[in-house]
């Protein structure tokens, strides 16, 4: 049951997050132009995010660094430290989760929460102040929070005042706050999105909003009806704490020091990956029925095939072969710039139906009577009473930011 007067949703955005921590681990970084880089060494590093100082002259998330620092030479870079990152992500979440039990992590720097119980006790902007100064002072981290009647609402209206700021987005303000907007600025619509929404002339929100639901749908499909409600600040979805755990694909990407058709230093890297992505579906303890690559060329150009497969894979001979095997049908044999390689179809094995072929049946058969022990255990002292023990741990940190295994982690006091 809600209540009468709605949903009360915030989203908090950590403002220049990785940067901002760095800030934070040492004050004399304070108020210079600072960029954190996956490989500052490296011709190739990528910006991976930058302080306000640096934006201010131009730096941009995904920026080429030789290009950043030509536009601020004075441009101070560090590598990620994402043990210091995680650390700090996971006491923010802490702090978001003793005003709510609805807390629902969406990356290392960001979350929805729904406050709508907690309103009974405070104000929702007094609670928004609390939260954000509370951030501020315990972990000296800026952020913005966005207060809004809805998931998408609360997203946008965090989006528009940063650093440290606090929006209120009702469906009243929707005229003057946010029809205005490019279409490029709705979260949701992407460049090849904005591009064909354009092309059909809707060039704001508001465009969108009041468009033509079968022209729409006729450009998007199914996504037209989608985003030309969320423009219409309509958006049922629940915040939902579970929802870090569900995941359908498990992937590895990486960008190499330099182009290469070089087939050692491919298989090489082919390699790493595999080991990357099973050591990740261990630790999710999952199995995947699909195969993908991604390979990037020289000149940028990128592209992803993948492979159905007749049964799950989760060991890394496996994911390897398969990988190989697209690679050496789609390789065009020009340089490489970046290889990736993912699992789809993802699922825990948990609740994955055994499949028993010629191959594993003399296994399985060997460890019934194992099987039929434990069962009587179980059924004497209860379930868990054995678990299958894992013991490929992965202590190294995540490669990027999109690695959200530990999201759940301020839950694990």
């Amino acid at each position: 049951m809600q209540p009468k007067k709605g949903r009360v949703i915030f989203h908090v955005d950590m403002n220049s997050f990785y940067a901002s921590v760095e800030m934070a681990y040492d004050p004399k970084l304070k108020g210079i132009p600072l960029a954190i880089a996956g490989n500052p060494e490296e011709r190739k590093g990528i910006v991976v995010t930058s302080s306000y100082e640096a934006r201010a002259k131009g730096v941009k998330t995904t920026m080429p660094l030789w290009q950043a620092r030509k536009l601020c030479p004075e441009l101070r870079v560090l590598r990620p430290n994402f043990d210091r990152y995680r650390t700090a992500s996971r006491e923010i979440f802490k702090m978001m989760a003793e005003i709510t039990s609805l807390v629902q992590p969406v990356s290392i720097d960001e979350g929805y929460m729904d406050v709508t119980n907690s309103q009974e006790f405070e104000n929702p902007l007094k609670i928004a102040e609390n939260l954000q100064s509370r951030i501020k002072r315990e972990l000296d981290l800026p952020s913005s929070i966005g207060i809004a009647p809805n998931k998408f609402l609360a997203k946008m209206a965090s989006d528009m005042k940063k650093p440290m700021g606090i929006t209120v987005l009702r469906k009243r303000d929707l005229p003057h706050k946010l029809w205005p907007l490019p279409i490029e600025e709705m979260y949701g619509v992407g460049e090849k999105t904005a591009v064909k929404l354009r092309g059909v002339n809707i060039t704001t929100i508001s465009d969108l909003a009041k468009g033509d639901p079968y022209q729409l749908k006729q450009v998007l499909g199914i996504n037209g009806e989608r985003l030309q409600n969320r423009a219409n600040g309509i958006d049922t979805r629940a915040v939902d704490p579970e929802a870090v755990h569900e995941f359908k694909s498990i992937g590895s990407s990486q960008t190499l020091p330099s182009d290469t058709t070089d087939d050692a230093e491919i298989r090489k890297l082919m390699n790493q990956l595999a080991d990357n992505v099973d050591r990740r579906m261990k630790r999710k303890q999952a199995a995947g029925k699909s195969i993908q690559i991604t390979i990037r060329y020289h000149d940028r150009k990128t592209i992803t095939r993948s492979k159905k497969l007749h049964s799950y894979i989760e060991h890394k001979d496996d994911i390897l072969y398969f990988a190989n095997e697209l690679l050496h049908k789609h390789w065009n044999l020009d340089p490489i710039r970046l290889l990736g390689i993912t699992v789809q179809d993802v699922e825990e094995k948990q609740y994955i139906g055994k499949q028993l072929d010629l191959f594993t049946y003399e296994t399985e058969a060997n460890k019934e009577k194992l099987y039929s022990t434990i069962e009587k255990l179980t059924q004497k002292y209860g379930k868990n009473t054995f678990k299958q023990l894992n013991n490929n741990s992965d202590d190294q940190q995540p490669r990027t930011s999109f690695q959200k295994d530990f999201l759940d982690d301020y839950r694990k006091e």
